[in-house]
């Protein structure tokens, strides 16, 4: 009888403690959140971002990319829940393109392209001509053209949405300018530093790993009022979801955009920061 007791109450002992066991793993498990993002400066934003998660109860998992497709591809298919690296021109692209159900949850920064070179130090210097190397990011194109426009080295169609605008809209071109839109992004620094006399557009996350900061090398540089802000992106069915919006809380947080004025001075703008 004494030995049956001792069974009972073994096996009972067992399963309490396998389903303690379980509603620990389940709160874990509701209380982490994976994030894709560029390594630079996105990745850096959000390990500053962790200990603030933390006092809230989420811990935070950071998985780095180095291009700009695999992010969208991974949160459709729910191997990250949550991404940040990329514009919503570019977001909306995508959607369009693959039929994602994706969307974006929150605004967090503006990276002000920049065009640069290493042979030419004014507008004034640019001669007839002169190639200008830029992304292969169809939606990025129209951006880098209204800035060019905005410089007066040509003019756009202005019967175009100037933020679709491709390089077969440009309508006039004092310079002859030869633009080459087929680059990938994370090439353009590397091509900064080997082509002679050209122009490359760089965006900034990539400028900012080839130590470059658009404010003080760049040519000339996108105002910190470009609409083009890097947002929170995840699935439609988790626009709600109360972690990952407390995700973009804290990364609105005034120890989050002051990190980011100090650290990348004007590079990286928050878009509740703005000086």
């Amino acid at each position: 009888m004494k030995k049956l007791l001792a069974l009972v109450s073994l096996l009972a002992i067992l399963a309490l403690a396998a389903c303690g066991g379980g509603d620990d793993s389940t709160s874990e498990n509701d209380n982490t959140i994976k994030v894709g993002a560029s390594s630079v400066p996105h990745a850096e934003i959000l390990e500053e971002a962790k200990p603030l998660l933390e006092e809230e109860g989420i811990t935070l998992e950071i998985e780095q990319y180095e291009d700009y497709v695999l992010p969208n591809d991974d949160l459709a298919s729910g191997e990250i829940d949550a991404n940040y690296f990329q514009h919503i021109p570019y977001l909306e692209q995508t959607i369009a393109d693959t039929g994602y159900e994706l969307t974006e949850i929150g605004g967090i920064h503006i990276e002000p392209i920049g065009v640069y070179s290493k042979d030419f130090t004014s507008i004034e210097d640019v001669p007839e001509g002169t190639e200008v190397i830029m992304s292969n990011s169809v939606p990025d194109h129209g951006r880098i053209l209204s800035l060019f426009e905005a410089e007066g080295l040509i003019k756009l169609d202005e019967n175009i949405n100037k933020d679709s605008a491709t390089v077969e809209d440009i309508v006039e071109n004092p310079k002859n300018l030869k633009f080459s839109p087929d680059s990938n992004p994370e090439l353009l620094p590397s091509l900064y530093e080997s082509e002679e006399n050209v122009l490359v557009v760089i965006n900034t996350n990539f400028a900012i790993q080839a130590g470059l900061n658009p404010q003080e090398d760049a040519l000339f540089v996108e105002g910190d009022d470009s609409p083009y802000v890097n947002v929170i992106a995840v699935k439609e069915e988790d626009k709600d979801d109360e972690a990952l919006n407390k995700l973009v809380d804290v990364l609105h947080s005034e120890e989050i955009q002051n990190f980011i004025k100090e650290e990348y001075k004007g590079a990286v703008v928050p878009v509740n920061g703005k000086e």
